[in-house]
């Protein structure tokens, strides 16, 4: 039955509309950072494929004035009494439908409480568990966690005990299936992958920041887009271009959080390119986002609830990114990975394959089928594994891998320092700084005169050997630049090698000199 609203004058318009929303007069309307906001479907088919955006069925819409007009005259009777005169010149009432008007539907949307309207937390395209342990499937939303699931892929239930059978199935089809023929560098490389495809449905539940996920290959056509679409798809994806400048970086960044997807994708790094970003490692260690929003003056704050990757060949890792990033790395090891026989692979053209709902929907209640085993059995951590801000994450999924006994989780962190394009420049510095002046005290101006080319008739002779620093665009640094460079890294060890920083005799400039560990 259509509900009835009568109002009247611009006040009374107000305190009807507001009094009616806030009873709940709009189905699938909830509150979101102090606005109203609205549930409606998506026009538009799914992606066909897995290197393009994946958005989930559903958007929470803003509800505008606009907006709030056509919802009441979808989902209520708004009218106003009016006189007038009949056959006989005696007044007569009557009921007369209107819309109201904009600045009355501006000023009821202006308020930020609606204390009889649920708050929505976020939008998630697959089951998550609870805090409590219980899984969050049934499609809609969820008051315990301020959830609306909007499912990629219609699921059955999930038995919340699985059975052994079950659980051996689920084993069976993502290791000896879905994930076998990928050319994996190492065991760490698969067990780091099932870690961040079972991370959007434990982020919940462990309460943990996440790291970034880097998945990369020595070759083309190793597969890197497949192993990407497996979150991507089930949680709804968003591809995005990489960007060198830590200002695009950060617009990208505040315009996908408006998006309702679980998994973003900087897709196709240029080969070869290096993943250092203050911007990237402000986003994987802040729950909330804040920034200036895009094309206004005030500051938004949006919680960061998503699995952020990039993908490439040969990528490299710099700064802090390095101790904030988990490495899945493959390698055919041969020059046409292309031309690998798929019809001999556990799923023949998984690239396709995966792109089908009720493939999707296959992988995802296995993969909630060893979860759920795992929280049946006490969720059981692996206590002794640390990962600065992440180590409450690397203990849930450590903890869940080695339930299931799938081993190397985090093993080749040392291969990901290796990739450390930062470390290594700074490693090489200090050791050749070393190796020429030993521990001697020097200014920036003296230690930069010592870099400059000695030219012996037509040759020139770089004494350094391209060891000496650089600045980001690939120059020898001016002594005011060097300066701060070496300041900056003053007490941070770089291998066996430190730099020390001082007053010179005069006490009128820094001095700077490389200490080495003897052991």
């Amino acid at each position: 039955m259509t509900t009835r609203l009568q109002i009247g004058s611009g006040p009374e318009t107000i305190r009807v509309l507001k009094a009616a929303l806030s009873d709940g007069l709009l189905p699938d309307t909830y509150v979101s950072a102090g606005s109203l906001v609205h549930m409606e479907a998506v026009s538009g088919g799914l992606t066909d494929a897995v290197d393009e955006d994946s958005p989930l069925p559903v958007s929470a819409s803003t509800i505008n004035p606009a907006g709030l007009a056509g919802l009441l005259a979808q989902h209520a009777y708004v009218y106003r009494i009016k006189t007038r005169k009949d056959d006989k010149g005696n007044p007569d009432t009557y009921e007369d439908e209107v819309t109201p008007p904009r600045d009355a539907l501006s000023s009821v949307l202006a308020g930020k409480t609606w204390p009889g309207v649920a708050p929505l937390r976020g939008i998630i395209g697959a089951p998550v568990l609870r805090r409590d342990g219980t899984l969050l499937q049934a499609p809609g939303y969820d008051p315990a966690t301020g959830f609306y699931l909007a499912s990629k892929v219609a699921l059955p239930p999930v038995p919340d005990a699985p059975t052994r059978e079950q659980v051996a199935e689920a084993r069976r089809f993502l290791l000896g299936a879905f994930l076998r023929d990928f050319p994996w560098s190492s065991p760490a490389d698969r067990a780091n992958y099932i870690a961040l495809l079972a991370t959007p449905v434990l982020r919940h539940y462990t309460r943990s920041l996440t790291p970034f996920g880097l998945i990369d290959a020595t070759m083309p056509a190793s597969g890197k887009s497949i192993l990407t679409a497996g979150p991507g798809m089930l949680y709804g994806q968003r591809m995005m271009p990489w960007v060198d400048s830590d200002e695009e970086l950060r617009k990208s960044i505040t315009a996908v959080l408006a998006d309702q997807v679980g998994v973003v994708i900087w897709d196709n790094v240029p080969e070869g390119g290096v993943i250092d970003s203050a911007i990237l490692a402000q986003l994987v260690t802040n729950t909330v986002w804040s920034d200036r929003q895009l094309g206004a003056s005030r500051n938004i704050a949006t919680i960061n609830d998503r699995l952020w990757m990039a993908t490439g060949n040969n990528l490299q890792v710099g700064g802090d990114m390095a101790s904030r990033t988990v490495r899945v790395h493959l390698d055919p090891n041969m020059p046409h990975p292309e031309l690998r026989d798929q019809e001999a692979f556990g799923i023949p053209y998984l690239d396709q394959w995966i792109t089908e709902p009720a493939n999707q929907m296959t992988v995802l209640w296995h993969v909630l089928i060893l979860v759920l085993d795992w929280t049946r059995n006490g969720a059981p951590r692996a206590s002794g594994l640390t990962m600065r801000q992440f180590t409450p994450w690397a203990q849930a999924l450590g903890g869940f891998l080695a339930w299931h006994n799938i081993h190397g989780f985090l093993t080749n962190a040392a291969e990901v320092r290796g990739i450390d394009e930062d470390e290594t420049r700074w490693r090489a510095f200090l050791t050749t700084w070393h190796e020429r002046h030993g521990g001697k005290a020097m200014t920036a101006a003296d230690l930069r005169r010592d870099a400059e080319p000695m030219h012996l008739g037509s040759d020139v002779n770089d004494p350094w050997d391209g060891q000496f620093i650089t600045t980001t665009a690939g120059r020898l640094p001016n002594p005011l630049q060097l300066g701060r460079l070496l300041t900056g890294q003053a007490g941070r060890w770089r291998g066996d090698h430190v730099i020390r920083a001082g007053k010179h005799e005069r006490g009128n400039r820094a001095v700077f000199w490389v200490e080495r560990h003897e052991g």
